[in-house]
């Protein structure tokens, strides 16, 4: 299938072509004794991951574990869904997200008043997940791939409160979901994801600490793919993050509405990415999921929340 590329290591990269967008949202099947999908996508991208998963040639009584990284809708929103087709698996978040996947309502409700029409169009609806069925991780964790391999959960927080990175023991690939940011690989641009409620300055900062204590061998990316210059974007990852906060910070001293506060952050790192740069078409994706509004109004809630901000 052509949205469906290996990495080697067992590892396979699906487009879960989210809103019908290619390169927006992967989700990666580790295919050992035991096969794993890392991040399902969208609820309207399940049978996509479906198709993918039969081309490789699991079935539905195949899969033994779907994990997420966090309950995001673009990285869990098909979980009710994939829990459906695979009867089998068992589905593993960190223990802040547990109770949203078994009963979804409050999750959706929330999403519901942030994207208001496009909630359809770019999610559609995270079904529920039988509570028997789900693995409630801790601060850290193990997930069984088979042969001895191992996929070790690590919370990170910051961008998510129920974030958490998975490390493969036999490839060092580290699941980053968004707690890196969002990388495009037709340009290397990378850009911080820092939306509300729980975005975290330092709580993010740590986390980018975990990652590079960890050791990984290479990044795989949900938004979008592997990267393998791991020190390197890491570090970049933590400048964005600080620039972005600097900038919102200073937009506040001024007394900036919203609006006014996101034009001047845009405006002024317009130049940090070669697509908005050159007016990539890629630049789309960035607005998709890393939007300056989004951006900006996470920071400010994080502002608004600390003494002396």
């Amino acid at each position: 299938m052509d949205n469906v590329r290996p990495l080697g290591g067992d590892v396979y990269e699906i487009d879960t072509r989210m809103a019908g967008y290619s390169g927006i949202t992967a989700g990666y099947l580790i295919l050992g004794d035991r096969p794993c999908l890392v991040e399902t996508g969208t609820s309207t991208s399940a049978p996509i991951v479906r198709d993918a998963l039969s081309s490789l040639g699991v079935g539905p009584g195949d899969l033994a574990t779907v994990v997420v990284t966090h309950i995001h809708l673009d990285h869990a929103g098909g979980v009710g869904d994939i829990a459906d087709y695979y009867p089998s698996a068992e589905i593993v978040v960190h223990e802040k997200g547990a109770r949203h996947l078994a009963d979804p309502s409050r999750l959706m409700s929330s999403a519901k008043m942030v994207w208001g029409d496009k909630l359809d169009v770019l999610f559609g609806a995270l079904a529920p997940t039988d509570a028997a069925r789900i693995r409630a991780l801790g601060d850290t964790g193990s997930i069984d791939l088979g042969n001895g391999r191992t996929l070790s959960s690590h919370y990170s927080p910051g961008h998510a409160k129920h974030h958490v990175g998975l490390l493969d023991s036999l490839t060092g690939d580290l699941y980053v979901g968004d707690a890196a940011g969002v990388y495009l690989p037709e340009t290397g641009d990378l850009r911080p994801a820092t939306p509300p409620p729980d975005f975290d300055l330092d709580i993010a900062l740590d986390s980018i600490a975990l990652f590079q204590a960890l050791g990984p061998q290479r990044l795989l990316f949900s938004h979008y793919g592997p990267v393998d210059e791991v020190t390197e974007i890491l570090e970049r990852s933590a400048e964005e993050l600080r620039v972005w906060v600097d900038l919102t910070r200073q937009a506040r001293t001024e007394g900036l509405d919203l609006d006014h506060a996101v034009a001047m952050v845009r405006d002024r790192t317009r130049e940090r990415y070669t697509a908005l740069r050159n007016d990539d078409p890629t630049a789309e994706q960035f607005e998709l999921l890393s939007g300056a509004p989004s951006n900006v109004a996470g920071i400010l809630h994080w502002l608004d929340r600390i003494p002396d901000a």
